[in-house]
């Protein structure tokens, strides 16, 4: 077969076992991002830290995945599509084994971030090839089984991990990763090395790439210590921030200057795509920052275990599961903003339900949020893709996609740092308050008000020890419930970009497939040219 030539879709057998092991990788990749959430107590604990130092562990697996994102295109031309696949999914198992080996967080941390940097190309790789192993007419077919893996992840994520760590150790959500990564890459090497796509050797932008690496590092280390730093009373976090900003304005004029940038912002001039993409990375970080918050209210101050934590949280994906063809129907006839507009007016409801939290609030209560906020999900990614991709041109299309998943994922730690932040402080604040509340009310521990726990044999220390835990739970929930009300009037002014965004066309069924291919496409890099720049 000539090098430029496409090989043909796989048949049969090779063609269902493909698919297969392709799904069930990104399935093991959406599911390592989501299986600690409900975990992070039990780690922390272990290993000795705060649970708000535990989540770095969500935060720096996403920011070293947003990274790697970009260098996909550059390094599938430098190794081949496959090479590239497969070594992504051995080194993102050996990752997951050292997760598992770690003796201390700041190991544990360190190797999160090594797993978030294999993992950045797994994802579109696995479109590219899924795609290239079906025929075009049979490409939407691949494509619905690819996201029901994606849709289904965050289902087991929350459930497996609650398992596992009240079963188990914490250890084995990352010793699961081992057998399976192992089989995927096994299998997806025996059948697509014959399809392995030419090498080419091509510069990188490798200016932009440290830029972006310093500038979006910086600030993500800010966010994580600056509670711990006292924020800009200490030098090293005004360091930081000025580190963060200084190389955010040369990042910026640099890549719209480069020939061949790392990801190319010119993007931005788009209209649709810019409105779409400031929608969307500010819907993923609320939905973000609050998915990793939910878990760890619910076992601090509502007593919840890890097993009961992810029994809240998995029918969000049910519900998205069931819901996402009516999305895309939609999006179809061309009312990807409608849906978009009803998607975060639902996401605003379900978040201003949770503000309305007490401690005495029961799992069905809690629960029927959630189910509205699965509606909101399984509405959310289809029609912002829709419409920050609407007006793309063809060529770009790649590019696109690529810069829209890196903006998205960045602002997702951005978010859970934000939220981790502003919760832990809003819980000191309530604590203090209520605090100072019962003692001008004149409570004290021999005041007639503890009366009947003394009557019941308890102790002063246990009585001070009740005390003190009923402060802290409504301090935690009161705190909770001011990030769920913000987040809810968040989501209602992000309308406002859905609004400005010009309306999209119904799609058409000539040609979808060769879209959605260009769609999956692995992201170009400075070592691919974008072609003629579009209008």
């Amino acid at each position: 077969m000539h090098p430029t030539d496409t090989p043909p879709p796989l048949q049969g057998r090779a063609r269902a076992l493909g698919t297969l092991v392709l799904s069930l990788a990104t399935f093991m990749n959406v599911l390592d991002a989501s299986i600690a959430n409900v975990s992070l107590p039990a780690i922390s604990g272990d290993l000795g830290s705060s649970v708000h130092q535990g989540t770095r562990l969500i935060t720096g697996f996403a920011i070293a995945n947003a990274i790697s994102v970009p260098l996909t295109g550059w390094l599938a031309a430098r190794f081949g599509q496959v090479r590239l696949f497969v070594a992504s999914v051995l080194l993102f198992t050996g990752a997951s084994w050292l997760c598992a080996l770690a003796s201390s967080m700041e190991w544990l941390i360190a190797f999160r971030v090594l797993q978030g940097l294999v993992a950045g190309p797994m994802m579109p790789l696995s479109q590219t090839l899924l795609l290239g192993s079906h025929p075009p007419e049979r490409a939407g077919r691949a494509l619905g089984i690819w996201s029901m893996m994606v849709l289904l992840a965050p289902i087991c994520g929350p459930l497996l991990g609650g398992w596992i760590t009240d079963n188990l150790r914490w250890e084995w959500i990352f010793y699961i990763n081992i057998p399976v990564g192992l089989f995927c890459a096994a299998m997806t090497w025996s059948i697509y090395r014959p399809r392995e796509t030419p090498i080419r050797r091509m510069p990188v932008d490798a200016v932009g790439l440290v830029l972006l690496v310093v500038w979006v590092s910086a600030l993500q280390i800010m966010l994580d210590t600056g509670r711990d730093e006292d924020w800009f009373e200490s030098r090293e976090i005004i360091a930081l921030a000025v580190v963060a900003a200084v190389g955010f304005a040369f990042f910026v004029v640099w890549e719209l200057t480069d020939e061949h940038p790392v990801v190319d912002l010119r993007l931005f001039a788009n209209r649709n795509f810019a409105c779409g993409v400031i929608a969307l990375s500010g819907g993923f970080a609320l939905f973000s920052g609050n998915v990793v918050m939910l878990p760890l209210w619910l076992q601090q101050a509502m007593g919840y275990t890890s097993t009961w934590a992810g029994l809240v949280l998995a029918p969000v994906g049910v519900i998205a599961v069931m819901f996402s063809p009516t999305a895309g129907r939609g999006v179809d006839r061309g009312l990807a903003r409608t849906v978009a507009i009803l998607s975060f007016f639902c996401f605003a409801w379900s978040f201003w339900l949770r503000a309305q939290f007490t401690i005495q609030a029961d799992y069905w209560t809690i629960v029927m949020p959630m189910l509205l906020q699965g509606v909101a999900g399984s509405l959310f990614f289809i029609a912002m893709s829709a419409i920050s991709l609407s007006q793309v041109a063809p060529h770009q299309m790649a590019q696109a996609a690529g810069l829209s998943n890196f903006v998205r994922i960045s602002a997702g730690a951005f978010g859970t740092s934000i939220a981790a932040t502003a919760w832990d402080t809003r819980t000191q604040l309530h604590r203090t308050d209520l605090v100072e509340g019962a003692s001008r009310a004149g409570w004290s521990l021999d005041s007639p008000f503890f009366d009947p726990l003394r009557a019941a044999g308890m102790a002063l220390e246990q009585t001070r020890g009740q005390l003190e835990r009923l402060v802290d739970q409504q301090a935690l929930t009161l705190g909770a419930n001011d990030i769920f009300l913000v987040s809810s009037i968040a989501y209602l002014v992000l309308i406002l970009p859905i609004l400005i965004a010009r309306p999209v066309r119904p799609r058409k069924r000539i040609g979808a497939a060769p879209a959605a291919r260009a769609a999956a496409a692995p992201a170009p890099t400075a070592s691919e040219p974008a072609g003629p720049r579009g209008r």
